[in-house]
């Protein structure tokens, strides 16, 4: 019983759930967006009633790194004890295809930005993007774009960037790009297959190729295809799967998915989510 509203079965259900599972975002929400909706959805078939009360804080989900609003593909999230298993998410290996633009330039450094330059492409063979495919594998440096969910005094670059306000361009920083791969070539687009490790930017390795080559290019398109064991063919549930019932069964074949960790208790994660550091 809780405020003299007596729990059925399957807000007892909805409670009792634990662990990681993966769900579809797609392009246009926010990450955070995308969690209010499932959180809304669950309690809602649970008879939770969430009118101005604070019911719906007792429901622990977080997620396990940020996809921005235009990109789609795997979000993994966390429901009750799983919301502690975030971080190693965040720092574990991302795959993505992305859809690159050349011959312009955007401030974003994707489709949503002003275009803020434009040069000639018609140069530029298949084999000259191969190659330079080579220098971005493996461990390299990456300055993190401007508009972005990195925070400066506790507010998102991207929020001072819309004000208005002058943000410093991020020091560049090491990361890791296990495979890279050129999969389509249709001046000027082109799809890219990479796999990565936690804090890289598709966006800036996009933006970064067209320098390489002489040019400019800029980010059309961005699907997270598997993060850390999750998959978006196998494990991502879409928002007609958002059950508690779907989520449960979810949560059980997932679980095998994830490397048994006794040191879950030493991550605190106050807000599981908040904390994450970004990787589109």
């Amino acid at each position: 019983e809780a405020g003299g509203v007596v729990l059925g079965k399957s807000a007892d259900k909805l409670f009792s759930l634990s662990g990681l599972f993966a769900v579809y975002k797609p392009k246009g929400p926010t990450s955070a967006g995308v969690l209010n909706l499932l959180k809304e959805k669950l309690l809602a078939e649970a008879g939770v009633q969430t009118n101005g009360n604070k019911r719906n804080q007792v429901l622990k989900i977080g997620h396990g790194g940020t996809l921005d609003s235009a990109a789609a593909g795997v979000l993994v999230v966390g429901i009750g004890k799983g919301t502690k298993m975030l971080r190693t998410m965040l720092a574990g290996s991302k795959k993505y295809t992305a859809i690159g633009l050349l011959g312009k330039a955007t401030d974003t450094l994707d489709a949503t930005g002003k275009v803020t330059e434009e040069k000639p492409y018609d140069q530029i063979t298949k084999g000259d993007l191969e190659n330079v495919l080579q220098k971005f594998t493996g461990d390299i440096m990456q300055v993190p774009p401007l508009y972005s969910a990195l925070k400066k005094d506790g507010e998102r670059l991207s929020t001072l960037m819309k004000r208005g306000e002058a943000v410093e361009a991020k020091p560049a920083r090491r990361v890791r790009v296990y495979s890279l791969s050129l999969q389509q070539f249709q001046p000027p687009l082109f799809t890219l297959d990479v796999e990565c490790g936690g804090g890289f930017y598709v966006r800036s390795l996009v933006s970064d190729i067209g320098k390489e080559l002489s040019t400019c290019a800029t980010m059309q398109e961005l699907t997270r295809t598997k993060q850390g064991p999750f998959t978006l063919e196998e494990h991502a549930l879409h928002e007609d799967k958002w059950t508690i019932d779907e989520i449960a069964r979810s949560l059980e074949h997932c679980t095998s998915l994830l490397p048994d960790e006794p040191s879950h208790k030493k991550l605190k994660t106050e807000h599981p989510g908040k904390t994450a550091v970004s990787c589109e």
